[in-house]
């Protein structure tokens, strides 16, 4: 298997109600044009140990499909205002590459179970300017359902990632994200200015910060 692709995630997020409409982007600084939505469905599984290891090191580990870049991600610790993705192909089965294995066993080396699910029906907008993509922006209306074994029963969820008849009720919800491009400021004024003018257009819209640090967190219900 081939190195793993890495990225570093500045984004933001924001709630918004079903039937809002889009935000305008006109004024947002370095944007000229927008493209057509492209849509996208996501099926994504989300792993831990028993204990919560990866979640204690601020550490995210998921298997997705869909998308063009369906695969296995681990997303490391928050630094500063990003945090590194590294990510690998799905492989030939649903079981995790070693690759992605050794990567993992720097946090922990305990077994790993189903700890989410979250389904997404994306779409997405690139914000371009005369350098490229500034930014990537996303409609997401999801779907999350929490995995782990009943706190009444103890009964596990299926090998499969399956919930068992239990198990809490998927929570739905629609959220806005903005994640910087390869066109996107480096500086951090600059970045304050681009992150600014959005959220002035995202608020007009009706949107509003989201208080939920990740799809993960909402779909557990941390």
């Amino acid at each position: 298997m081939s190195e793993p692709s890495r990225t570093v995630e500045v984004e933001r997020k924001y709630d918004v109600d079903a039937g809002t409409a889009l935000p305008s982007w006109e004024g947002i600084p370095g944007v000229d044009a927008v493209t057509e939505g492209e849509a996208r469905a996501l099926d994504a599984r989300y792993f831990d140990t028993a204990a919560g290891d990866l979640a204690r090191a601020g550490v995210a580990l998921r298997r997705r499909t869909g998308g063009p870049d369906e695969g296995w991600h681990v997303k490391g610790p928050r630094t500063g205002d990003g945090r590194v993705e590294l990510g690998w192909p799905l492989g030939e089965s649903d079981e995790m590459p070693p690759p992605v294995a050794e990567v993992v066993a720097q946090w922990t080396t305990a077994p790993l179970r189903p700890l989410a699910r979250i389904e997404n029906a994306r779409t997405a907008y690139l914000l371009t300017g005369p350098g490229g993509v500034v930014a990537e922006f996303v409609d997401d209306r999801v779907r999350g359902t929490d995995l782990r074994p009943s706190r009444a029963s103890g009964t596990p969820s299926s090998a499969s990632g399956t919930p068992s008849s239990d198990a809490a009720a998927p929570r739905e919800w629609r959220e806005w994200e903005m994640e910087l491009g390869p066109a996107a400021p480096t500086d951090d004024a600059g970045r304050t200015a681009f992150f600014e003018a959005v959220e002035r257009a995202v608020a007009a819209a009706g949107g509003r910060p989201s208080p939920s640090g990740s799809k993960l967190a909402r779909a557990l219900g941390l």
